[in-house]
């Protein structure tokens, strides 16, 4: 998934996917917590990484809100 997409947005429509965006990436650090209770490394691996790279994005969509 490398190709690049332009898209317009208003500044409400980004604020929209920010907000829906930081409910997934918290629903993937519980998951992280969860599978870190239960022991299973491979969970903690998998629900980590998505948690991670919607911050990144999320960072990516405010700084376009912001500016």
């Amino acid at each position: 998934m490398t190709d690049t997409i332009s898209l317009s947005l208003t500044s409400d429509e980004i604020e929209m996917l920010v907000d829906a965006l930081e409910v997934d990436m918290e629903g993937y650090v519980e998951a992280a917590k969860e599978a870190r209770g239960n022991n299973n490394r491979e969970d903690v691996k998998t629900f980590t990484e998505a948690a991670t790279r919607i911050q990144t994005l999320l960072s990516k969509l405010q700084d376009l809100v912001e500016e």
